[in-house]
C-alpha cells in the first residue's frame, strides 16, 4: 500500500490550484442574493481545478482507467449542477439537483460493485430512509418524489464507497478510504441543503455545505488515483 508521505509528496502539488480556488472562493464570498455568471465562475472554479488534477496524470490514464474517466465525467456535471444552483431562486434548483444526482450514479459506477458487502448497505439504507423520513414531512408537490430519488442516489453512492473500504483486506488502499470520506462529505454537504431549504434556517448553512462540498469533491478526486495504484499493486503480486 503506497504511504501517506509518497501521497502527499505525489499528488499534493497538483492539488495546489484546487486550494487556491477554494481560499478564492471563501475570500470574495458573493452574495447569493446576486446570481451572475461570475459568481459562478468563482464557485465553479476549484471543480474545474479538479479536472486539471485528474487531467495532470495523463489522457491515457483517463481514456483506459474506468473509475478514473467516470469521476473526470462526474466532475464536469457537477460543474454544471453548480451553476444551475447560483440561479436555484430563478427556478434552476431542479436542474442542479438533476446534475449531481448524475454525478452520483457516475460516482457509484467508478467505485463498483466489488466487495458487495450487503450489511454496510443495509446500515446506509436505514440511515438515509430515517433522514428522508425527518424530510418528508416538509417536503410537498414534486419534491416528495425528486428527493426520495437523489437521496436513494446519493445513499447508494456512499454505499458503495464505504463499502470499499474493507481494513483487513490486502487491496485495502489510501484512495479507497479517501472515496469513502469523500462520500460521507458529500452526504453531509446535501442534508444540510436539504434541511436548509425544506426544513429550517442552517446555521452557517452555506459555509458548512460548501466546505464539506470541496472536502468531499477533492477526495473523490483523489480516489480515482486508486486506478493506478491497483495496477501497480497486481504487478507486485
Amino acid at each position: 500500500m503506497v504511504s501517506p508521505v509518497t501521497v502527499v509528496k505525489s499528488e499534493g502539488p497538483k492539488l495546489v490550484p484546487f486550494f487556491k480556488a477554494t481560499c478564492v472562493y471563501f475570500v470574495l464570498w458573493l452574495p447569493t442574493s446576486s446570481p451572475s455568471w461570475f459568481s459562478a465562475l468563482i464557485k465553479c472554479l476549484p471543480i474545474f481545478c479538479l479536472w486539471v488534477f485528474l487531467l495532470a496524470h495523463g489522457l491515457n490514464f483517463l481514456v483506459t482507467r474506468r473509475c478514473a474517466k467516470r469521476i473526470f465525467v462526474g466532475l464536469i456535471f457537477s460543474a454544471v449542477g453548480d451553476a444551475f444552483l447560483i440561479w436555484q431562486e430563478q427556478g434552476y434548483f431542479v436542474h442542479g439537483l438533476l446534475m449531481f444526482a448524475i454525478t452520483h450514479i457516475l460516482y457509484s459506477s467508478a467505485f463498483g460493485m466489488k466487495p458487495l458487502d450487503l450489511r454496510t448497505g443495509i446500515v446506509i439504507g436505514l440511515i438515509s430512509g430515517g433522514l428522508y423520513t425527518f424530510l418528508y414531512t416538509y417536503l410537498s408537490g414534486p419534491f416528495t418524489y425528486l428527493v426520495a430519488v437523489y437521496t436513494a442516489l446519493i445513499a447508494f453512492m456512499g454505499w458503495r464507497a464505504v463499502a470499499g473500504v474493507q481494513l483487513w483486506n490486502d487491496l485495502w488502499t489510501w484512495t479507497k478510504l479517501s472515496a469513502c470520506i469523500g462520500s460521507v462529505l458529500f452526504i453531509v454537504s446535501d442534508l444540510t441543503i436539504a434541511v436548509n431549504k425544506f426544513c429550517f434556517p442552517v446555521p452557517c448553512s452555506r459555509a458548512i455545505i460548501m466546505a464539506t462540498y470541496y472536502a468531499a469533491q477533492m477526495l473523490i478526486a483523489l480516489s480515482a488515483v486508486e486506478c493506478r495504484d491497483e495496477d501497480g499493486y497486481r504487478k507486485r503480486k
